[in-house]
């Protein structure tokens, strides 16, 4: 589906009979797209979200396709999540469903399983300031101006402005299958642009990860981030730093593993976000790190674009090699192993970013065998490189090491062909490699380095 035909179907003139919202003279007027002039279709939209939204009507509920699905289908891309909106409470939702679970504090969401698959209901919701009215149910908490619960119910309307941006606050009515748009996000769709809701300063303060989500529907749109937002972004980066660890994890994993990690990588540079992020890396982002990162990206969106998966590890281990670099260079001059050297430096690196983003156990421990491997990939004395070979971590630490020798780091020319050559040939061809392979060793009879004790990250997980 072509956009501008879209556009060009919604803005001629109608013949249709107003829609009841638009009688409504207490409501805003909100912008009604008949199922003749638009070109979304349900054939588009996920089963077990269809079969959802019809038990809602059926049940006499308000229901409607929401936020991204509806974003997407209507620029005629292919969303993966489809998520649903409804007058019902979370309590009524789960009545409705055996297969439903009701999770969140912070955010009270039904959760309908059909499988693998996951239908996210969430009850209309509105602005705190109306939390205990008579049109209103549910509770919401502040702190300091940002938002830490937030379930106070309203109706279509409230839902519609407290949003975060327009181009996420359309609404699919499948009672007759019109498109509701309050905030004018039709028309940003069509200009290419992510306008938040209301004032951009108070949206941002209210919840700082909106500055990552706005980033990330540019990168992944190729949308503009409006001017008076953006300033507001650079006004009010410093409020990341107060988002919960765990929070910002779940963030990173949406800006890098769904196809648009270096335009998002870019944008994180361009409003010095990155730092807020990964701190040790952008203090440490020389040209050849800059480089490292930006192909570990691009390999990253090309696999995503061929269905093949994605380790966050190795993402991780990417993002933070130039501050690994940064560590071991530090500890270079010390009487020290290259192995060592690696497992300290990465110790250290991970430590510090612990403070930053809460990095779970199942990825942090692979992140830091990729890095130590450098320093056994590069040690082919005797047999072991045949020992490294059947390794689980091989495959990503050899990865790993083209892309620092495809950045530019130098001298790893040679050690790169040589690992590629050996995974080729047969196992007498891989000993006739490892014997004449040249190694520098320790001198006669000055004994190695006392290994020094490793102070053991606690990771959280």
């Amino acid at each position: 589906m072509k956009l501008i035909s879209f556009w060009q179907r919604i803005t001629r003139n109608r013949k249709n009979k107003a829609h009841p919202l638009e009688q409504d003279v207490n409501n805003s007027a909100p912008k009604i797209i008949h199922r003749k002039e638009h070109a979304l279709s349900r054939k588009d939209i996920s089963e077990h979200a269809l079969k959802v939204l019809y038990r809602l009507k059926k049940a006499s509920y308000e229901g409607f396709l929401v936020g991204g699905g509806v974003r997407d289908l209507l620029l005629g891309l292919h969303p993966k999540d489809f998520d649903v909106a409804t007058n019902a409470t979370p309590e009524q939702v789960r009545k409705l469903f055996g297969n439903c679970r009701l999770i969140g504090r912070r955010f009270r969401l039904a959760h309908v399983h059909f499988g693998r698959d996951i239908i996210e209901v969430a009850t209309f919701r509105t602005s705190h300031d109306q939390a205990g009215s008579d049109q209103n149910s549910g509770d919401g908490v502040t702190k300091d101006g940002m938002i830490v619960r937030d379930n106070v119910f309203g109706s279509l309307e409230d839902d519609a402005w407290r949003r975060d941006f327009t181009v996420n606050a359309l609404y699919y009515n499948i009672y007759d299958f019109s498109i509701v748009d309050y905030t004018g996000g039709l028309k940003d769709i069509e200009n290419k642009n992510i306008r938040i809701i209301g004032d951009a300063d108070e949206r941002l303060q209210e919840d700082p990860v909106r500055m990552l989500r706005a980033v990330r529907f540019a990168a992944k749109l190729n949308f503009k981030i409006e001017d008076s937002l953006s300033a507001s972004i650079k006004a009010n980066i410093h409020l990341l730093d107060g988002v919960p660890t765990a929070r910002l994890f779940e963030e990173v994993l949406k800006l890098f593993l769904h196809g648009h990690a270096l335009a998002s990588y870019e944008l994180l540079k361009e409003y010095d976000l990155l730092k807020h992020l990964f701190r040790q890396t952008a203090d440490n982002l020389d040209d050849t790190g800059d480089r490292f990162i930006t192909q570990a990206l691009i390999n990253t969106d090309v696999r995503i674009k061929q269905n093949k998966p994605i380790a966050p590890a190795f993402l991780y281990a990417a993002l933070l090699w130039p501050a690994v670099k940064a560590e071991m260079d530090k500890l270079k001059y010390e009487d020290l192993s290259l192995l060592q050297v690696y497992q300290i430096a990465g110790q250290n690196v991970l430590e510090n970013q612990l403070k930053q983003i809460l990095i779970p156990k199942r990825f942090g421990i692979p992140m830091r065998e990729i890095w130590t491997m450098q320093a056994r990939l590069a040690s082919r004395k005797g047999k072991r490189p045949l020992k490294l070979l059947p390794v689980p971590r091989f495959r990503a630490s050899y990865d790993f090491l083209l892309l620092r020798e495809q950045s530019g780091e130098t001298q790893l020319k040679e050690l790169c062909e040589w690992w590629t050559d050996i995974q080729q040939v047969s196992e007498e061809e891989q000993l006739t490699m490892c014997k004449k392979v040249t190694m520098g060793g320790h001198k006669k009879g000055k004994r190695p380095p006392k290994k020094k004790k490793l102070k053991i990250v606690k990771e959280n997980g």
